[in-house]
């Protein structure tokens, strides 16, 4: 339990000061629109290069270790980017802050095999998904709501003290405790093996996803939507400059009231007993976000508060539905045992979407504008909601009984 709240912490304070950083380098220093885009690429890139590094690191070396010198450093770090000038420092720092957070994930992972009973692996390897999932989602939530009532200065802040706190917390883990620190010849061959493993659980994972239509049509189409999404989704603070400039608050509201309606129409969802409709689930969530991203557009300068709030409401309950039906769909049409390799392929594609998607956005909005970006996206995305909706039953068709052969196949390799 401690090194779950540790890692909880860890992975929630990644996110938490993501729109702090957004609104410092927007508002404080009038970046332009690809300055800002460059901030997810920093952010994204080093667990693209250095995944399989960290992942060797965090076979070789003591897990409790790594996990401890990660989380002091990047509360260190944390910390500098207060002391940053300008764009120039910030980058590198953040990409020097992202490669060091990469090391975590693995190393506790890694940790969690060690300590956990064989019969208790997959519920806390479940766990541990839903707290890297959770945190993309209530990270920035949180730290948007925070960002309505104080500085970003202190946005950030607060970031370096859930890594400082899950440090402490990983202090009260002694060494004997876990099984990791002991070093046999049978652990150094199952490390020298494991890459050659991983390898065909990948290839497994992608043949599993090929092979089944409904999964491979529910990722394509999220990928889609989010490619479109991603386009204007680090832009809000160059719309918001521009129709509320003396108003670095509006952002933090807008994002806060997101959050608000995705977690009453989750909450709502969750009491529904029948089976979701995925054609009309992910239509609708995406044709909900399509319309607030394009109403955003559509904001005159000097906006008032509330049609930000109902706007960012909107967004929330599309980006709810969406969240709900993928995960669900995600995890029923995925036996138990597969369930981290296809999620693991959906975050692999999906940060590859976040190295080009903000560049191009970041140019769109340079070329002509945030608020014409924001409403031609607008109606992309709706339009891709309503393909889902309109098409639904012919895209999400259930798969017949014969062509289960092949995922049998796979799952007996």
């Amino acid at each position: 339990m401690r090194v779950y709240c540790a890692f909880a912490a860890a992975t929630f304070g990644d996110w938490f000061d993501m729109l702090a950083i957004q609104v410092l380098v927007g508002y404080r220093w009038h970046a332009d629109p690809l300055m800002l885009a460059l901030i997810p690429v920093a952010n994204a890139l080093p667990s693209i290069l250095l995944g399989s590094v960290a992942g060797v690191a965090a076979d070789r070396l003591n897990k409790l270790r790594l996990m401890r010198v990660c989380d002091l450093l990047t509360a260190v770090l944390t910390l500098l980017i207060l002391l940053t000038p300008n764009m120039a420092w910030l980058l590198p720092l953040l990409m020097l802050r992202a490669a060091i957070s990469t090391l975590n994930v693995p190393a506790q992972q890694a940790l969690t095999r060690s300590i956990v009973r064989e019969d208790q692996l997959l519920q806390a390897t479940s766990l541990n998904g839903i707290v890297n999932q959770g945190s993309k989602i209530a990270g920035p939530l949180l730290g948007g709501f925070v960002l309505s009532l104080l500085s970003p200065q202190w946005c950030i802040v607060i970031c370096a003290v859930f890594r400082l706190g899950s440090y402490l917390l990983l202090l009260t883990v002694k060494a004997g405790e876990s099984s990791a620190d002991i070093t046999s010849s049978g652990d150094m061959t199952s490390a020298a093996e494991q890459p050659v493993r991983l390898r065909t659980l990948w290839k497994e994972g992608w043949s599993f996803i090929l092979g089944s239509r409904l999964l491979f049509i529910t990722m394509l189409f999220g990928l889609t939507g989010a490619l479109a999404i991603q386009m204007v989704d680090f832009q809000f603070t160059s719309l918001f400059r521009t129709v509320a400039p003396e108003q670095e608050s509006l952002l933090g509201w807008m994002v806060a009231a997101a959050g608000a309606g995705a977690i009453l129409i989750i909450v709502a969802m969750n009491r529904l007993k029948s089976t979701p409709m995925y054609g009309w689930r992910f239509g609708s969530g995406y044709a909900l976000i399509g319309l607030s991203v394009g109403g955003l557009g559509l904001l005159p300068v000097g906006v008032s508060i509330l049609p930000v709030l109902l706007l960012g409401l909107l967004m929330g309950i599309g980006n709810g539905i969406f969240i709900v039906a993928f995960n669900y769909c995600l995890q029923k049409e995925t036996p138990p045992h597969m369930i981290g390799r296809i999620f693991g392929i959906q975050n692999t594609v999906l940060g590859v979407v976040m190295i080009g998607a903000p560049l191009l956005g970041g140019l769109l909005v340079q070329l002509i504008g945030p608020a014409r970006t924001f409403f031609y996206f607008g109606i992309v995305i709706a339009f891709i909601g309503l393909v889902g909706i309109v098409f639904g039953k012919i895209l999400w068709r259930p798969a017949p009984s014969a062509p289960a052969a092949p995922v049998r196949s796979v799952t007996a390799e």
